[in-house]
């Protein structure tokens, strides 16, 4: 859906509507579980989401699920476009009126996930940046598309995502935590990330059962030099594969090899394989990817 805009309005950012505009809460719109709708309308606070995302006005910034529209109004401000996607039909009607003043702002009523690369280049070129307030159903699918989008060449600028804290935890975690995973791995291959803030669940309508967190992920291409990106996530998966198990269990499970190999292999490659996988710095993952590449290259 093309929001209204005429020839002489076409570059002029979104004006003229008081901040404090109407939001879903009172329009009748019925929130959808599935969907995970929880809207956030506090001008305070998503002006401060847009700084987080360190737009210029020279940006195409690509939303995902705007909701009522309230953050989309602040990106349009911000930058040169606004491409939103929304999987909720029913908000069209109010998403219409709350960005009829909003010329560089276009709604398109689809799942992003069914979004091809080509459809998303036409609209935005590269190097955009991504701003979404996402569902905890949909966080590790968006997360690790534009991970491997990035992995396969894609110049993304930055995601500016806000989501659940315990999510958030995950996403920033430091090796030999428990929060340290394979997508903290993944995503340390391609950005650098930071939690700027945190969110009281008082301030999202409906009110969810938890806090959120916004991060920021800066998009910085092949950071540790990985050769293929297919083994560093081979290797990532056969670290995290079961937790409680050293690491030359798991190289042993998943590769399916004795334990005198596995254990030399590890130390070959300055590792001890009585440690866990979560012990390891993505620094070392990507050492035993490349090492893993040169043994499928031989």
């Amino acid at each position: 859906m093309q929001n209204r805009r005429t020839d002489n309005k076409h570059d002029r950012p979104c004006r003229g509507k008081k901040d404090g505009m109407n939001s879903a809460f009172g329009s009748g719109h019925f929130f959808k579980k599935q969907f995970g709708q929880n809207f956030l309308s506090d001008d305070a606070l998503l002006a401060d989401i847009v700084a987080d995302a360190d737009l210029s006005p020279d940006d195409a910034v690509l939303e995902i699920g705007p909701g009522a529209g309230a953050l989309t109004r602040h990106l349009a401000k911000a930058a040169k476009k606004v491409v939103a996607y929304e999987i909720d039909t029913d908000l069209k009607r109010l998403l219409s009126q709350n960005l009829a003043d909003c010329p560089n702002a276009e709604v398109v009523f689809k799942d992003f996930m069914r979004a091809t690369d080509e459809e998303i280049t036409e609209k935005l070129g590269n190097d955009y940046a991504v701003v979404a307030n996402l569902p905890y159903y949909i966080t590790a699918p968006v997360i690790t598309l534009f991970i491997e989008k990035v992995q396969r060449g894609a110049r993304i600028k930055s995601l500016t995502l806000t989501l659940q804290k315990e999510v958030a935890d995950r996403l920033v975690a430091k090796e030999g935590t428990a929060d340290y995973g394979a997508i903290t791995v993944a995503l340390a291959s391609v950005a650098e990330i930071a939690l700027t803030r945190t969110i009281d669940r008082s301030l999202f309508y409906p009110v969810p059962n938890v806090d959120s967190a916004v991060v920021t992920i800066r998009f910085k291409g092949n950071r540790l030099n990985v050769a293929d990106y297919s083994s560093f996530r081979e290797i990532t998966r056969c670290a995290f594969a079961q937790r409680r198990k050293t690491l030359s269990n798991n190289v042993m499970s998943y590769f399916k090899t004795d334990r005198t190999t596995a254990e030399n292999w590890l130390s070959e490659n300055g590792i001890d394989g009585s440690v866990r996988g979560e012990t390891l710095s993505p620094q070392q993952f990507a050492t035993l990817a490349n090492n893993l590449y040169k043994l499928k290259r031989n």
